[in-house]
């Protein structure tokens, strides 16, 4: 996770801002991410858009271990927060 563009925040989930990273390779570093989750764990998943099919993608690997919750949704931005059950 070190090469992701992932920061800590002192109070809040670390935010991974996915915009700068290539869109080829995007959700596969997001869902490396998901992946190293430990349970209870979240982050805040920082799109340029409502990510609808990588969240799929997380449903359909991950079941209930893994939810969702909309944080903020702006022209340049969305905010999820995605936690590990």
């Amino acid at each position: 996770m070190t090469n992701l563009p992932l920061t800590e925040h002192s109070a809040e989930d670390p935010e991974l801002d996915v915009r700068p990273i290539p869109h080829k390779i995007r959700h596969g570093a997001v869902h490396g991410v998901v992946d190293a989750l430990a349970p209870g764990a979240s982050f805040v998943l920082l799109a340029p858009h409502n990510p609808l099919p990588l969240l799929s993608e997380i449903a359909a690997k991950h079941g209930d271990a893994v939810s969702v919750t909309y944080l903020d949704e702006t022209p340049k931005a969305w905010r999820l927060r995605i936690t590990r059950e």
